[in-house]
């Protein structure tokens, strides 16, 4: 066992979070998307009721930690920062809509920050994906009747980042394509303002295929300052 394995045991020992479930969860991290004892065994050999364990499981569940399903049992997930996030993020927009913008903010940082490091990622395949939603929202907006493509703009702006394996990058932006959703964002059907929104994207698109990734970059902030404008004329 080298020194980099031993200090990460060493943390794993030593991290606890207060509850005995996710204690367990994080020693036997080992065993990934495997299936956790029942919570009668668990009881057993944790030393815990039944009862609190199954508040505990609950806790895990809303995580994302774990899946809970009749006849299959309790699994262990892979581990993904979004329902943590999401969870503390609905909760503050429940309370407060206007956080949104803030969080919106936020987001176009960690894109513009991290956008060299996701486009040059990219597999050709990728690219070609991105033309492909390009297309599938453009027979939308064109079609009779006009559909809105709004899984369309999620799975573009997420595509870029696709790549990336920092979790929490990818948690905190799966997250914002979830509250963009929750305060019906996605609803509005203005065509000129969701015309416009496409062919930025296009153009994003094109200059990542031809590698132009600084321009592909000013093209998306120029974009993004779209939604401001769409925000401020939105009939409320």
């Amino acid at each position: 066992m080298n020194k980099k394995t031993e200090t990460q045991n060493h943390h794993l020992k030593t991290i606890t979070l207060g509850s005995e479930l996710l204690d367990y969860l994080i020693q036997h991290n080992g065993d990934l998307e495997g299936r956790i004892p029942s919570l009668g065994e668990l009881s057993n050999e944790l030393h815990v009721s039944v009862s609190k364990l199954r508040e505990q499981l609950e806790v895990a569940r809303q995580l994302g930690l774990v899946s809970v399903r009749p006849r299959t049992g309790i699994h262990r997930q892979p581990y993904s920062f979004m329902p943590a996030v999401r969870l503390g993020l609905f909760y503050a927009l429940a309370t407060n809509i206007v956080l949104f913008d803030d969080y919106h903010h936020l987001r176009l940082q960690i894109e513009i920050s991290y956008w060299h490091a996701a486009v040059s990622l990219l597999t050709p395949e990728d690219k070609q994906g991105l033309l492909s939603l390009i297309d599938r929202a453009w027979d939308k907006l064109r079609g009779t009747p006009i559909r809105i493509p709004h899984h369309e703009h999620r799975e573009f702006h997420m595509a870029i980042f696709s790549r990336l394996e920092n979790v929490f990058v990818r948690g905190l932006l799966e997250a914002y394509w979830e509250a963009y959703e929750a305060v019906e964002l996605h609803t509005y059907a203005d065509y000129g303002y969701l015309k416009e929104v496409w062919e930025y994207h296009e153009l994003i698109a094109r200059r990542i295929v031809d590698g132009d990734v600084e321009g592909s970059l000013q093209a998306y902030i120029e974009h993004t300052q779209l939604l401001k404008h769409f925000s401020d004329d939105k009939p409320k």
